[in-house]
């Protein structure tokens, strides 16, 4: 009797599945038709997984570019009463940096891995409108080009927040604030098309047996942050069109007869949420990486789950801590930041649950376990940094200090960016059938460690000496000269870390050594594929009855499904995982 379960309109394997012989699950190799040129195949195809290599490739392009205008900034800040930038093109640079890399760089990377995995973890063929897919694809990468056709009328210099009435038409003259907003109205129908996509996918596609309640964590939290686009993004979009109503018809929203409150409470109403949009396809990626290489299933999945879903409803009842110092009143600044330290609970909870999956594990540190330890303290200190902003009078000291751009690059860059690194090392062999190089990466992944502290470590200090942000140039007082340096110097050994790991994929990608199907002995779905995957993903399935299936396959006198109870009563792993490991 085979172990396996047929797909609809697959023939049942001939062989049961065992350790020394797998099913093909690549299925037939097409014979006697031209194969489309590679161009052709990624222009024209639905394949979600094609579709997700493409979301990487664009974000990784869009992180290149908003990278080097990163660099731009800190050559400008190196030193006091520097000149190598005119105070017009800083504030063009620094726009286009922070829209770029919450836009076009971080999205597209959470997006592309959402779209390759998650069909793949919950046993699916396809996403639910393949279609509609590569059209938010498309919608997204053209949106990208259109903000960077604002060059040629003047690029936009209002910030990536484009705070009114500096935004209006009196104070931002040229076109370029107008694509600004067109081109985050096309990116934001992209991202919430994708986000309808990637939800009706999760309730409708689950493979047969698979409850929502045994998915993948990385698959519930891409589920649970479809949630927040849906209801964050159109407010973003409904602010762009009347912000496009002030500025080519003479609207009245938020210009000198409106309301420039009114844009931020339309922005931040976005703008929180989107932290958490940035970051729960993250933390999904750091819940699959600790628990495989600490041979141990994650500790507390369902205060996990649970704790996402109160952060979706909690990330819209902070927004307003980001305006603090605008005057809202009393009631109103005391309600947001009860809130503000309500939301860190839960967050709290996940740090917990990893930590302790950590705790008495068999673990290997592998790359992605590296970046995802990483991950873990960066991200701690960033959000540590986060709750202090609900203390009204720190909060009032420290608006638009370098300390608000410490804190906000901890979260989502030593977050966001070391968890993508972390996925990326560990995922790249499913997509490529072919492993990173190892020294490579090691090298790389202190070079990125200690340049991204380096860089924003000390702001932290210079934000409580007095620095403003989003200021083109400093006087020579003292110590922030020496401060800037080191800052300056450390993104100059970010770069170079960053750009290894670019070698490392483009080199990996033709001649790393190959994977095999399941090179780290994981136990989810995606795994079950071949490496890279076949275009319709699975011939045959295994049964699907615990949050493990491929524990089960392998291990039948031990299956999860019949032992709730993972772990012996001094919390130490079980035997039978230290010897898979």
């Amino acid at each position: 009797m085979s172990l396996v379960s047929p797909l609809p309109n697959q023939p049942v394997p001939d062989q049961p599945v065992s350790d020394q012989a797998e099913p093909n699950r690549t299925g037939p190799a097409r014979s006697g038709l031209a194969r489309p040129s590679p161009l052709w195949r990624l222009l024209a195809s639905t394949d979600h997984k094609t579709i997700g290599i493409a979301y990487l490739g664009v974000g990784a392009l869009f992180f290149l570019i908003g990278g080097i205008e990163a660099l731009v900034m800190r050559a400008q800040l190196a030193t006091p009463n520097n000149t190598l930038l005119l105070p017009q093109t800083y504030n063009a640079v620094f726009t286009l940096h922070g829209t770029t890399m919450i836009f076009l760089a971080v999205m597209p990377m959470l997006f592309g891995f959402s779209n390759y995995l998650l069909p793949l973890q919950i046993g699916a063929r396809e996403v639910a409108f393949p279609r509609l897919n590569a059209f938010s694809l498309w919608i997204t990468f053209f949106g990208g080009l259109l903000m960077y056709l604002s060059l040629f009328e003047g690029a936009p210099a209002a910030g990536w927040f484009s705070y009114a009435p500096l935004s209006e038409r009196p104070f931002s003259m040229s076109l370029g604030q107008d694509f600004w907003a067109v081109s985050l109205m096309l990116v934001g129908v992209g991202s919430t098309l994708t986000a309808l996509n990637l939800l009706v996918t999760t309730l409708r596609y689950r493979a047969p047996g698979m409850e929502l309640r045994q998915v993948p964590l990385f698959t519930w939290m891409v589920f649970v942050n479809s949630f927040i686009i849906l209801f964050a993004i159109p407010a973003l979009n409904a602010a762009l069109l009347m912000l496009e109503v002030d500025r080519a018809l003479h609207g009245l929203f938020f210009g000198a007869n409106g309301s420039a409150v009114l844009w931020q409470h339309y922005f931040w109403l976005f703008g929180h949420p989107e932290v958490y949009i940035m970051i729960l396809p993250a933390w999904g990626v750091i819940s699959e990486v600790i628990p495989t290489f600490s041979r141990k299933p994650i500790f507390g999945y369902e205060f996990v789950a649970g704790s996402t879903v109160a952060i979706a409803f909690l990330s819209f009842a902070v927004y307003a801590h980001h305006m603090f110092a605008v005057g809202l009143g009393w009631p109103v600044n005391l309600a947001f930041s009860a809130s503000t330290m309500i939301i860190a609970i839960p967050t709290g909870i996940k740090v917990f649950n990893w930590v302790a999956t950590l705790w008495k594990g068999s673990i290997r540190m592998t790359v992605p376990m590296m970046y995802a330890v990483a991950f873990l303290v960066q991200f701690t200190l960033g959000g540590v940094s986060g709750v202090s902003f609900a203390a009204l009078p720190l909060d009032w000291e420290t608006t638009d200090s370098y300390y608000v751009v410490a804190h906000f690059h901890y979260v989502l860059m030593g977050g966001t960016l070391f968890a993508l690194l972390s996925g990326l090392h560990f995922y790249f062999p499913k997509m490529t059938g072919r492993m990173m190089g190892d020294r490579a990466g090691k090298v790389s992944f202190w070079l990125t460690v200690l340049g991204f502290n380096g860089v924003f470590l000390v702001q932290h200090a210079l934000g409580f000496m007095g620095m403003p942000r989003r200021v083109y140039t400093y006087p020579d007082l003292p110590g922030w000269g020496a401060l800037n340096m080191i800052s300056s110097v450390s993104a100059g050994v970010l770069g170079v870390g960053l750009t290894l790991t670019l070698w490392n994929i483009l080199r990996s990608w033709k001649h790393g050594s190959v994977a095999g199907d399941n090179p780290w002995r994981a136990w989810t779905l995606e795994w079950w594929a071949s490496s890279p995957p076949a275009e319709h993903n699975f011939d045959t399935l295994p049964p699907i009855r615990s949050r493990r299936p491929l524990w089960d396959l392998t291990h039948p006198d031990d299956p999860d499904y019949r032992r709730p109870g993972r772990h012996d009563k001094g919390g130490h792993i079980r035997q039978e995982e230290r010897d898979h490991a």
